[in-house]
């Protein structure tokens, strides 16, 4: 059987977001979710598997590291590991090419790209399906980094029935995903305690009774290719979000003077006459979707808005996959 493989896996913005579990353990969602996957940010990562080793190796961003950062890997690996019916131990180097923990999604990429490099080099072959079960087990938005493009996650109400699938392709519209990043560095409270604090905020089900109606329409938006009809959605969606993190106990704030600057910003610039909408992932940093016509005056904008330290133009991304050079 293959004793090693490597896999890239995009990050992914969700237009209708995934904030709270029905159920924390295997991190089944409150409710359905619609994301594109970002096909300038993501992780590459190589799984060997090598019966000479005693424990697993964990290397993250060219450091090995501990802790629950090594716990959170060896638990995946144990599942992978369960599916295969072996117990080696395995050596694991993952690498972003975009800022990790800073509200880009990197453990949606990283715990699709671990995900398949390790079932690939277990010998499993794992339909795309399963697979995005899997990866929702380790990191719940993960299982959207699996399929390619458009991307719903079916919330499901047990693990077999709790995956994602592509409603359209990353060919489909030219839409542009502009990342603001004010700051790289690692947030301190990260989305797995921000799903927990969930369930303490008083808005919490009146975003819930809200969603069936705004997720129907982003979806309807994406497949019309409406940019028009998707905008002020997203960024409704993007706002309850931080609303309910911010009156959450203990509350959790993600925003600052630089979000605020680039938000005020695009308001500033939609009233100048160009489409530019925003979106927020659990973080600081600032999502500017657009289409392609417009992306490169978006981001020149962007560069001159003071704290942005940097920009990451995507298009939609692909579906997880495998490629022959490894990591080691």
């Amino acid at each position: 059987m293959p004793q090693k493989a490597t896999s890239i896996s995009f990050s992914n913005i969700a237009f209708i977001k995934y904030w709270g579990n029905r159920d924390a353990v295997y991190r089944i969602p409150l409710n359905d979710s619609v994301s594109m996957n970002l096909d300038h940010a993501f992780t590459t990562t190589t799984v060997e598997f090598d019966d000479k080793l005693n424990d697993d190796v964990i290397v993250i961003g060219g450091k090995e590291v501990d802790g629950s950062a090594r716990a959170r890997v060896v638990s995946h690996l144990d599942r992978v590991r369960k599916l295969a019916n072996i117990e080696t131990k395995a050596r694991v180097r993952s690498q972003n090419n975009f800022p990790t923990s800073a509200g880009i999604a990197s453990s949606a990429s990283a715990f699709a790209a671990l995900s398949l490099a390790a079932t690939r080099a277990a010998g499993l072959e794992v339909s795309e399906r399963d697979l995005s079960i899997l990866a929702r087990q380790a990191s719940g938005s993960a299982c959207r980094s699996i399929p390619g493009g458009f991307v719903e996650w079916i919330a499901g109400y047990s693990s077999a029935d709790s995956y994602a699938v592509s409603i359209a392709s990353p060919e489909h519209w030219e839409l542009r995903d502009v990342v603001a990043i004010v700051s790289a560095e690692e947030k301190k409270v990260g989305s797995y305690e921000g799903h927990a604090a969930a369930q303490t905020s008083p808005f919490l089900w009146t975003r819930q009774s809200a969603l069936p109606s705004r997720f129907h329409l982003v979806r309807r938006a994406i497949l019309s290719k409406d940019l028009t009809l998707l905008g002020p959605a997203i960024e409704e969606d993007a706002i309850e979000l931080h609303m309910m993190a911010m009156t959450s106990r203990p509350p959790i704030y993600y925003w600052t003077p630089g979000m605020v600057r680039v938000i005020q910003s695009v308001q500033q610039w939609r009233a100048d006459g160009i489409g530019v909408y925003f979106t927020l992932d659990a973080g600081p940093n600032v999502h500017l979707i657009c289409e392609s016509k417009d992306v490169d005056r978006v981001a020149e904008l962007a560069r001159q808005v003071q704290d942005v330290q940097q920009i990451i133009v995507n298009a939609a991304g692909g579906a997880a996959h495998t490629i022959e050079t490894h990591l080691f």
